[in-house]
């Protein structure tokens, strides 16, 4: 059973930075991936970033790409969004997610494969 918990969601305007922090209890080795979805008003939950902790690989959105940095501490159970360049198009609930570390690398942009959730952290780009 792993426990997640994200935070450090906010509001800021565009062009500014947030760092959002993924805190996991319970079983928390490195079997685990950590990935990063968001979900805006009647929009679907889209991928945003995954941390393959075991491999040290990671993956982004098309439309994150150097603009957001996925980054692990895996000594203190920590997954971190790093967010650049905000858009109002990024507002949105971001929750992140653990799954098995033992998928192919383009299946962690599924959510289908993740097993745990935490509760979400908002995020609102204003314009």
């Amino acid at each position: 059973q792993v426990q997640l918990v994200e935070s450090g969601g906010g509001l800021v305007q565009a062009g500014g930075s947030l760092r959002l922090s993924c805190a996991s209890s319970g079983r928390t080795d490195n079997r685990y991936a950590i990935g990063w979805f968001r979900q805006a008003p009647g929009k679907e939950r889209e991928f945003v970033a995954a941390l393959r902790r075991n491999h040290g690989t990671s993956y982004y959105a098309d439309s994150v790409t150097g603009r957001f940095t996925i980054s692990g501490d895996n000594t203190n159970n920590m997954v971190y969004l790093q967010m650049n360049s905000l858009k109002p198009e990024d507002t949105a609930v971001y929750y992140c997610a653990a799954a098995p570390d033992y998928y192919s690398g383009s299946r962690y942009r599924s959510s289908g494969v993740y097993n745990y959730w935490g509760q979400g952290t908002q995020v609102t780009v204003s314009s």
